[in-house]
């Protein structure tokens, strides 16, 4: 198993993936060698980058403003602002990652399943374990755990060559990823990688139209192993120390909702097959739609939000809007609600609001292991209904229609 497995434990909410907007980077007229390695061998070195450590410094400039409220608020300002970050990587097991502003930073430390948030203004330590889903933090825009992510499931029909370009003083071979999905709302990802590690080193994606929706780029980076001090982390004596088991509204979705998503939502698959809980995440390479099941009350003040965003249109599944790339949807007040998000059109979203109405397994009352291991049993009755079955065509609602 790869060093960066464990990473893929964490799957980030579709909500941060087309967030940033592209930094000028004045390397690019720098000439450089061409790289001779082909596209599927660039895509295969990229892969194989995955024990590679280093060190260094990457910046990335959000532009794109997200719709959300208090519970995702973390993510919309972690990928819709300008950004540093330092970054020290031993591999997926053991990494520290710095946001540096200009009244401090912080810190976000991994080791053996266990992270340690670190904010240095407020002396604020929070400690929490990996859990299966998360909103996104500071180590999903890292041009390595981007790009691997990118490349999930790619095919060696959607990739082709761009020109080796200079990156952080290294050599960068170029690559370009068309998805060939109908459901993507992507029109592509340019990504380098260093030439003779693979180690990605600037990730891009973009749009149908338009400049690219997302950037993130090492301005400076040193191969080999960083200091180990900088993994020995120790928070001042006078410290708030806080330990949680569930980080944020993603986590609590998965742990705690009444309803499962299902195996494929609008001709999507599980991008985990082999995981199952309450929110599900679909798709491959750029292509992802997030179904997370909402409270009423997160639901509520969603679909205010989205109201007031230009673009906003209701449709008879809910109310949605687009925001570059990204395309989110509340479903309607008469149905347990859903939050879908994620770099799809607006049919794709739609249809998956229809299907979950209809497929989406619903818990009767909290279930935990025993009780599922209970309903494992020959001739025990599973505790779960189905969802009423959606019906007609979506269609555009009325300003008076809209719930």
């Amino acid at each position: 198993m790869s060093s960066r497995s464990a990473a893929r434990r964490w799957v980030v909410v579709a909500l941060g993936v087309s967030l940033l907007v592209a930094a000028p980077f004045v390397a690019r007229a720098w000439p450089v060698p061409a790289s001779g390695m082909t596209a599927p061998e660039l895509v295969a070195a990229i892969r194989a980058s995955d024990t590679q450590a280093y060190t260094g410094v990457v910046r990335s400039r959000g532009g794109v403003e997200l719709p959300t409220d208090d519970s995702l608020e973390g993510a919309a300002k972690l990928l819709g602002r300008d950004g540093t970050l330092r970054v020290w990587w031993t591999g997926a097991d053991a990494w520290r990652v710095a946001t540096l502003r200009t009244t401090g930073e912080t810190d976000l430390l991994h080791r053996a399943g266990q992270n340690l948030r670190w904010v240095y203004e407020s002396k604020n330590v929070t400690v929490y374990p990996d859990t299966p889903v998360r909103l996104p933090t500071s180590v999903d825009v890292l041009p390595p755990v981007l790009a691997e992510r990118v490349l999930q499931g790619a095919r060696p029909e959607e990739v082709e060559r761009l020109p080796t370009e200079r990156i952080a003083g290294r050599t960068a071979a170029g690559l370009r990823l068309t998805p060939d999905q109908a459901q993507s709302s992507v029109g592509r990802v340019d990504l380098w990688a260093d030439v003779e590690t693979g180690l990605p080193l600037r990730v891009e994606l973009y749009g149908a139209t338009g400049p690219a929706a997302l950037s993130t780029s090492f301005t400076d980076v040193t191969l080999g192993e960083p200091d180990a001090d900088a993994l020995d982390f120790r928070p001042p004596e006078d410290s708030r120390v806080r330990y949680d088991e569930v980080v944020d509204a993603a986590a609590a979705a998965d742990y705690y909702a009444e309803r499962f998503a299902p195996e494929r939502l609008a001709g999507l698959p599980l991008r985990r097959p082999d995981t199952f809980g309450s929110v599900g995440l679909y798709g491959r390479g750029p292509t992802v739609l997030l179904a997370l099941p909402l409270r009423e009350s997160d639901a509520y003040r969603l679909r205010d939000e989205l109201a007031t965003r230009p673009g906003a249109v209701c449709l008879t599944e809910g109310r949605t809007v687009a925001a570059g790339p990204l395309q989110l949807l509340v479903t309607d007040r008469m149905e347990e609600p859903w939050l879908l998000a994620g770099t799809v059109t607006r049919d794709a979203v739609a249809r998956a609001a229809r299907e979950l109405r209809a497929d989406a397994v619903v818990r009767v009352g909290p279930l935990d292991v025993d009780d599922l291991e209970a309903e494992l049993q020959p001739g025990v009755e599973p505790r779960e209904r189905q969802a009423p079955v959606p019906s007609g065509p979506s269609r555009p609602l009325d300003p008076g229609e809209c719930r």
